[in-house]
Parts: structure tokens; sequence; C-alpha cells
């Protein structure tokens, strides 16, 4: 029996160079290319390149996948709630009243942050290494029990 040793935390020992994470995802933010900084990271509203045109980086691999909405949905909430209960404390209103404002605010607002949140988590999976943007292979795992039956 073998003991390893092993560090939790700190720093990766990958052998490769580490990647500035803030700038990679305020680039994100900006929806641009979290390698450059200079190339769109969407093709459309949400929907990323396959590979920046001015870098050449590979974005194709990444699995932004439901993370930028819970983001937005935490911070539009908090931003929402609060500012309803200001506005009610200070101009009391009937409930219709409140869903003509907030509900199209809330949606709004929501629209407005995905594109910048998906940038957000983007540009923090290559900053990592995550997902395919440290240059391995990208290989499908499957589940533990299904390795036991084959």
């Amino acid at each position: 029996m073998t003991h390893e040793l092993h560090q939790y935390g700190g720093e990766a020992h990958s052998g490769r160079p580490a990647r500035a994470v803030w700038p990679a995802i305020w680039n994100g933010i900006k929806c641009r290319c979290p390698k450059c900084g200079e190339g769109e990271l969407f093709k459309s509203y949400a929907k990323s390149v396959d590979a920046c045109a001015v870098c050449g980086e590979d974005i194709h691999h990444h699995r932004a996948d439901d993370l930028p909405a819970y983001l937005v949905i935490f911070i539009v909430g908090h931003i929402v709630v609060g500012a309803f209960m200001g506005v009610d404390r200070l101009y009391p209103m009937s409930n219709w009243a409140h869903l003509a404002i907030w509900v199209p605010i809330t949606i709004a607002m929501s629209f407005a942050l995905l594109p910048s949140a998906k940038g957000a988590v983007i540009g923090l999976q290559w900053a990592l290494y995550m997902h395919g943007f440290g240059g391995d292979d990208e290989v499908i795992e499957t589940h533990p029990e299904q390795d036991h039956h084959a």
C-alpha cells in the first residue's frame, strides 16, 4: 500500500502556467475572449463563438450550463426585492401596481445580465483550465455503477 501526499487547496501542480483569474472573468463580463480580451465571446445573444476571431482560442468546449442563470437570479433577486421593499415603504401601492413595475424590471435586468454572467463563467473556466481549456482531451465520464457492471 502506498501513501500519497495530497495537498488540498493552494497551487495546482499541473505544470501549466497560472492564468490570471480576475482579468479573465472581467473579460468575460465584457463579453470578450478570456485570453486576449479583444475578440467577441458571443455570436448572438448568449451563443458563444467556437473560437476567438482574434487569438484563435477555442471556446466551444466551455460548460457554462446553468451557473450563469443561477448567478443572474441571485443578483437580480437581491436588487429587485430590496428596491421593491424600499419603494413600498416610501410609496405604498397596490399589488397590481407593484406587479406592473417589478415584473418588467426583473425580466429586463435578467436578459441584460445573462450574457455577462455567462461570459464571466466562461472566463473562470478558461483561467482554471476547466472543461477542455487546458488542452487535454475531454473524456466522457460514466457513472461508477456502470463501470462495475461492464
